[in-house]
């Protein structure tokens, strides 16, 4: 286990790097979620969670994933690249001309299963999906990553009701729960808290933990498909907004800044130092 968990860390500072390079490239790009997500990314699609296929990317059987906080697509993308879904070189090109990989993620990025970065919409697109698939006799799983900013949003509280009545146990949601908006502090902006209270009084299982523990990560969705409750699942983690770098952390310049000159040299020490 423990050889397991560093070959995940090794992979979420790789991801890092090239989230790095790619926002710098650009001179766009919101780095601060991308970073406080990464090592979720990196459970479900490295950590034996996320059943898919990259040779056959249409497969009926592949769970479906959603980043509903779609503005940190950038994490997604160097993944995806990583998995064989598309090429490296077009990270070369992120939010280029010519680039397939824009800013928010689109269905025509292969891998990506919908169209997301007008925060609010993932979980019902998540929730239609996992009632498909109940109605269809399909064993497939929905996961969908919001941020908790995101959670402002009506259609997100909508959406979580539907999936509670429905009874959508094949539907597990996770909120990167960084305590950072676009503006400000969730709790001096508008408090959230208490989350998890909120979540079960929609009807879902609630679960925290450090969404940059691997072993809590993985202990939290171990038994997921086969899982006794008739509820969806809710995780909540707990993350730091720019995870990696250390005037990125909790900085709320670092939603959609982009480190240039000395700054971005410490960021490349940094993230080079990590493992």
């Amino acid at each position: 286990m423990k050889e397991k968990i560093h070959k995940l860390e090794e992979k979420a500072n790789w991801v890092r790097k090239q989230v790095l390079e790619m926002i710098a490239s650009a001179g766009k790009g919101h780095i601060g979620g991308a970073f406080s997500c990464t090592d979720i990314l990196v459970a479900l699609y490295y950590g034996g969670i996320l059943r898919f296929n990259p040779d056959d990317k249409n497969w009926d059987g592949r769970d479906r994933f959603i980043l509903s906080k779609g503005h940190s697509g950038a994490a997604l993308y160097a993944i995806l690249s990583d998995l064989g879904y598309f090429s490296p070189s077009e990270l070369c090109n992120y939010q280029k001309k010519g680039c397939i990989l824009g800013g928010h993620p689109d269905k025509k990025i292969p891998g990506i299963e919908a169209d997301t970065g007008s925060l609010g919409h993932g979980l019902g697109l998540g929730a239609g999906l996992a009632l498909s698939a109940k109605m269809d006799k399909k064993d497939f799983m929905t996961f969908v990553l919001l941020g908790d900013g995101e959670s402002y949003e009506g259609s997100v509280w909508e959406a979580s009701m539907f999936a509670g009545h429905h009874r959508l146990n094949n539907l597990v949601a996770i909120t990167d729960r960084n305590g950072l908006c676009v503006t400000d502090f969730l709790k001096d902006c508008l408090e959230i808290d208490p989350l998890e209270d909120k979540w079960k009084a929609f009807g879902w299982d609630v679960v925290i933990v450090n969404g940059h523990s691997y072993e809590e990560l993985l202990f939290a969705l171990k038994d997921f498909r086969s899982r006794k409750s008739d509820k969806p699942l809710m995780i909540i983690a707990k993350t730091i907004k720019g995870k990696g770098v250390s005037f990125m952390e909790s900085n709320l310049d670092y939603h959609h800044s982009v480190p240039k000159g000395e700054q971005l040299e410490i960021a490349r020490k940094e993230l080079n130092e990590k493992l």
